[in-house]
């Protein structure tokens, strides 16, 4: 049987994805410190209205309510013994929401970081780390999840343990990584070598979310395109989903100064670049998304965008990743030319 977010890759050309858990969250209630996974248990028509208003602004993809599901997140919050209550219930309260919708939306199984430092440098010994993410990764299985969504990364090292532990479950997964400043995550790594970790790990998609804005992740994805060209020849089904904008403090309280106008622009972009999958992170709500649903259904597909066209549009990119996207293009060049000498 056709997994549904299989499905609908092969029916659409891109699919829109959600927006932000915690700016919603905050606004129904939630208090800074809090343990969202929580509310899953305790205010669960609260997170079934979070997901339902997505569906309502056109997400066709919807993560669930478990990034900080790891019994190491939770143990924060006194819950490490309930990452299998937590995590079914995240992924059973969007499904009954979707599956009551009236049309094909993607259950998207949210896995964050451990929050742990790894060995040697920590204390998290690796195959610890691997189980604790296929707990999680088993428990939004049986939740209903159609795939399992590995995001906000920064560690490839990371990365590959989650994966891991994922592919403990029968789901297609999916991992993002945050590129924080100059097109690398805090981590360092960079565009080529996401590219070759998605090559070496086999999953059915990857990119960014999260980050310091629009411009930097559409700049990262034409990175990510072209630094797969030119190792791989194919083109892996990659994913943008940018914050909505930048965080500024207004009256004491974090606000995000990207507009539903811009956020909608940033899809186009985003979609234009190479992107299969667009959606929005921090800050943005389901009026943002809404605006994105608008503009890919009503723009046509155009020209792969420069960096001076997303400058222009959406604001400046970082010296680093103009730099990579200048040595990807020189590597394309290089490829086109040894291809025509050879054919």
């Amino acid at each position: 049987m056709t997994n549904a977010f299989e499905q609908l890759l092969d029916e659409k050309d891109v699919l829109l994805a959600d927006g932000a858990t915690g700016t919603t969250f905050f606004a129904l209630g939630l208090q800074s410190g809090d343990a969202p996974e929580l509310w899953n248990a305790d205010y669960p028509e609260r997170v079934a209205r979070h997901y339902q208003s997505f569906v309502d602004a056109g997400s066709d993809l919807i993560l669930t309510n478990s990034f900080g599901g790891t019994r190491y997140r939770l143990k924060l919050h006194k819950a490490a013994d309930r990452v299998t209550e937590l995590n079914v219930a995240a992924a059973s309260i969007l499904r009954g929401v979707v599956d009551n919708c009236g049309r094909k939306v993607v259950v998207a199984g949210s896995i964050g970081p451990s929050g742990e430092i790894l060995a040697p440098l920590g204390t998290l010994e690796p195959e610890a780390a691997v189980a604790a993410f296929a707990e999680q990764a088993l428990a939004l299985e049986r939740g209903g999840a159609d795939v399992i969504w590995i995001e906000t990364m920064s560690s490839r090292e990371e990365v590959e343990l989650a994966v891991r532990g994922a592919q403990q479950t029968s789901l297609p997964i999916v991992f993002t990584m945050s590129f924080d400043t100059n097109g690398r995550t805090m981590m360092g790594v960079g565009a080529v070598d996401m590219m070759d970790l998605h090559q070496r790990l086999g999953v059915h998609a990857c990119g960014t979310n999260c980050g310091i804005g629009a411009s930097e992740v559409v700049a990262v994805i034409l990175n990510m395109r072209a630094a797969s060209r030119s190792s791989h020849g194919n083109q892996p089904i990659l994913v943008a989903k940018a914050n909505c904008g930048i965080p500024e403090f207004v009256g004491g309280e974090i606000h995000y100064n990207g507009t539903p106008e811009i956020m909608a622009r940033y899809a186009v972009m985003a979609r234009d670049a190479g992107a299969r999958i667009v959606g929005g992170c921090c800050g943005t709500s389901p009026e943002h998304v809404a605006a994105m649903r608008k503009a890919l259904d009503s723009t046509l597909p155009g020209p792969v965008p420069s960096i001076e066209d997303v400058e222009r549009e959406l604001g400046a990119v970082s010296a680093g990743a103009q730099a990579q996207a200048g040595g990807q293009h020189q590597l394309q060049t290089r490829g086109s030319s040894r291809r025509r000498r050879r054919s």
